[in-house]
């Protein structure tokens, strides 16, 4: 397979994934999902491969989804979530997925952590969802990490949008990622683990794994569903193109204001709230 927007190596029963657009801190765009995509379709046919190991090239793990994407036309990879996320090789394989964060993971960068079955990260990483502050839905990241994070953290992450970043340390501390490394360590460390799983018997890791990954779909494949229907209803909202816009001419975005939904006639009256009280 041509090779433009990823690098791949082998070594024994792993392979290794390294996102390729340094420049652009590795966001996905068409091509990239793409050639993903047909990666994991091509790995799936190897029949002695046990683990998939992912980083970023560069300074980033990965800012999400190219903005130059989000401002063109718009329409989806496939038809449903599990197409829309071919992408992702957890979703794809059979075999457990290894997620090296190494710098900033952005956005739709978050699917790569949530599709893992461990992820790690170097003292340098930092994670954010800045969908919101460009006009987009968060829909997706936040329920597929809902398993693993609190969704406090959650809300905070999916709501304040570029304001609010994690540092290595916080991930750590709330699920999103299960080991901090110092940079330098971080590539031997994943090696490493890889190397652990692959020495196990491939029949009784595939199976646990089927498992875990059977309770996580019954659990959250519904929401995941509405969640791409959100996120489609929102792409003909206007602040879903003024949003990039506003990024790539690096100006403050005009949002629209969402119409009243509901008139004060159609509020309870105080006193029929069933309060748990007494009144005074």
């Amino acid at each position: 397979m041509s090779e433009q927007t990823i690098r791949t190596r082998r070594d024994g029963h792993v392979l290794f994934v390294e996102l390729h657009r340094p420049d652009q801190l590795n966001a996905f765009d068409w091509a990239m999902r793409t050639e993903l995509a047909q990666l994991w379709s091509a790995a799936a046919a190897e029949p002695d491969l046990r683990v998939v190991v992912i980083t970023g090239a560069g300074r980033g793990f990965c800012a999400g989804a190219d903005v130059a994407d989000l401002a063109g036309s718009r329409r989806p990879f496939g038809d449903g979530v599990d197409a829309e996320l071919a992408f992702l090789p957890g979703r794809q394989l059979d075999i457990p997925v290894i997620t090296a964060v190494n710098g900033v993971c952005a956005g739709g960068g978050l699917h790569f952590v949530a599709d893992a079955d461990i992820a790690i990260a170097s003292q340098g990483a930092t994670f954010t969802d800045p969908h919101v502050s460009v006009g987009q839905v968060s829909a997706l990241e936040p329920v597929s990490l809902a398993l693993r994070v609190p969704v406090a953290r959650l809300m905070r992450l999916a709501l304040l949008g570029r304001g609010e970043r994690l540092t290595a340390a916080d991930a750590l501390a709330c699920g999103l990622v299960t080991e901090v490394v110092a940079p330098e360590l971080l590539a031997a460390r994943a090696a490493e683990l890889a190397g652990l799983i692959a020495a196990n018997s491939p029949a009784a890791v595939a199976a646990t794994r089927r498992v875990v990954r059977s309770l996580e779909r019954q659990l959250l494949h519904g929401a995941m569903e509405e969640g791409w229907a959100e996120i489609q209803r929102h792409w003909a909202h206007p602040d879903a193109a003024e949003g990039p816009d506003a990024f790539a001419q690096r100006r403050q975005p005009a949002w629209r204001t969402i119409a009243a939904q509901a008139g004060p006639d159609r509020l309870p009256e105080v006193s029929s709230l069933r309060l748990g009280v007494e009144p005074v």
